[in-house]
């Protein structure tokens, strides 16, 4: 059974920044690709995001919940890009 086709993990600094990263994820993917996405949860509280846009799957976590969760220890077997933080030009 295939849940999704890919993951897509990152780690906002506090609640605002997760809300931030969240509107930025579907600010591109509307504009960009055009694509809406299915189902979200967890945008209230700001420490678990999900979006889900059935193919690809995005969490967006605070540190402490991504650290407890550790969503990669489930996922061990699949395939990981890593990505560095980005940083805002001036």
């Amino acid at each position: 059974m295939v849940v999704t086709d890919v993951f897509v993990i990152a780690t906002g600094t506090s609640t605002r920044h997760v809300k931030t990263l969240v509107e930025e994820v579907e600010h591109q993917l509307k504009t960009g690709m055009e694509r809406r996405v299915l189902r979200r949860e967890g945008e209230d509280f700001g420490k678990w995001v999900l979006l889900d846009y059935g193919d690809v799957i995005v969490h967006v976590f605070d540190r402490e919940t991504r650290d407890y969760y550790e969503l990669e220890r489930l996922w061990a077997d699949a395939p990981a890009t890593e990505i560095e933080s980005a940083t805002a030009e001036a």
